[in-house]
């Protein structure tokens, strides 16, 4: 499990999610009930869905890793992940328009990171199928 580079790729995608319910992804002015500004960062548990999101981003990353023994079904939850992520990024970008300026943080890089990571361990994880049935073929 570990010599699998995927492994790496997975387990750096599962800490990046958890990051985001720490860092802000976004910091800026929004405009409080009683018609103030008031400065607000945006975090993975900024509202609901982006909460939701995240969480089972992490937590199948995570759970991901363990499913090495099978590595369709690894192969199919790397990719829903990843499609997961990107959704996420679409998520994070349109509840953007709350603010009325503002800033991304250097953190976002988290939330930016985590498809690449994804699409890197799906990468490794089809190499390893392509490399099994191959050698399946010469037995």
């Amino acid at each position: 499990m570990i010599q699998r580079l995927q492994t790496v790729w997975l387990f750096l995608a599962s800490v990046f999610a958890f990051m985001t319910f720490k860092f802000p992804f976004y910091s800026g002015s929004v405009v409080s009930k009683d018609n103030q500004l008031e400065l607000k960062k945006f975090i993975a548990s900024f509202d609901i869905l982006t909460l939701i999101i995240t969480a089972v981003l992490g937590l199948g990353c995570f759970i991901t890793i363990f499913l090495y023994k099978n590595r369709t079904l690894q192969f199919r939850l790397t990719i829903t992940m990843l499609v997961l992520s990107v959704l996420n990024l679409v998520v994070y970008f349109s509840r953007l328009g709350k603010f009325l300026n503002g800033d991304l943080s250097f953190a976002a890089i988290f939330a930016l990171a985590i498809p690449l990571f994804l699409f890197l361990a799906a990468r490794g994880v089809w190499k390893d199928e392509k490399l099994v049935k191959s050698l399946d073929r010469l037995r």
